[in-house]
This record gives C-alpha cells, sequence and structure tokens, in this order.
C-alpha cells in the first residue's frame, strides 16, 4: 500500500470529518478508499462499465398478484447460471422482499433485473452492481488432482 498526502481547505476538512463521524468511519483513509471506489465505479459505468459484475437486486412485491410468485421463482430457475442465491423475507400479510445474488455477464444481469422489476405487482426494485474481473485459479486437492475455475474479483 502506498501513501499519499493530500492538502484540503478548512471547511472542506470540517464538512468531510462530519461526513466521516456520520457514517462510522473509524479513521480518513477508510472513508476516503470508499469515497474513490465509489466514484471509480461510476466513472467505469459511464465508459461503458464491466463486462462481468456481481451484484444484489432486491425488490418488494405483493405475493396475492396472480401468479407472480411463481413467475418470479421460474425467471430465477431459467436464470439459474447467475442467480447464486436468493433471501426472502415477508413484510406484512400482502407485501414480500427479494434479494437476488448474481454473478455473471453485465448485461444479462441488467436485463433479468430489468424484467423482474417490470413484472406486474413488482414494485421498489433496485439493482446494484460492482464490476469485476474474472481470475482463473488451480487448486490442488489432497489426492493429487487439480480443479479449476474462476473468481470474480472486484475491479476497484
Amino acid at each position: 500500500m502506498e501513501r499519499v498526502s493530500i492538502s484540503l481547505d478548512d471547511d472542506l476538512l470540517v464538512k468531510f470529518d462530519a461526513y466521516m463521524h456520520r457514517k462510522g468511519y473509524a479513521n480518513r483513509s477508510e472513508a476516503i478508499r470508499d469515497l474513490l471506489r465509489e466514484r471509480l465505479e461510476r466513472d467505469q459505468e459511464k465508459q461503458g462499465g464491466a463486462a462481468h459484475s456481481v451484484g444484489c437486486l432486491s425488490y418488494v412485491y405483493n405475493h396475492h398478484q396472480r401468479e407472480l410468485a411463481s413467475r418470479l421463482t421460474e425467471a430465477q430457475h431459467d436464470h439459474h447460471s447467475y442467480v447464486l442465491s436468493t433471501l426472502h423475507v415477508h413484510l406484512d400479510h400482502e407485501n414480500c422482499m427479494e434479494v437476488v445474488v448474481l454473478n455473471g455477464e453485465t448485461e444479462s444481469l441488467r436485463s433479468f433485473a430489468e424484467a423482474t422489476i417490470a413484472e406486474t405487482g413488482v414494485r421498489h426494485g433496485k439493482l446494484h452492481l460492482i464490476g469485476t474481473e474474472l481470475v482463473q485459479s488451480q487448486h490442488k486437492h489432497g489426492h493429487g488432482s487439480k480443479h479449476g475455475h474462476s473468481h470474480a474479483k472486484p475491479l476497484t
């Protein structure tokens, strides 16, 4: 890790320190790193984005909507190659929230999320993506055979 120094005017530093404390950061370095990551991700998105991403799709839906729960489940099964996990929460008698963890080609994830959010009865849908690069890895098992697979390493 490399150390860098920056100069800030007093008013900006006071505002930054207040932000840092309000958000619960223990030190300025971690707060600055997070702000830089966020800005770099936003810039990367404007430049066309990463080809591969991990992400989280969250939405609230009315489970009394005709066949909606079945359609949502079927869509997740149809896209099982990038749906890693789903959390289902009952909010009240009519509404449920689902959080779907995704991993795959960025445009495929976006298309899946947009189709899900567009379903009649789905409300408050939001997709959060983090650009990644696929890193190939080889692991040797106890019996001597090698097993290869890829890991999704965040770009920022």
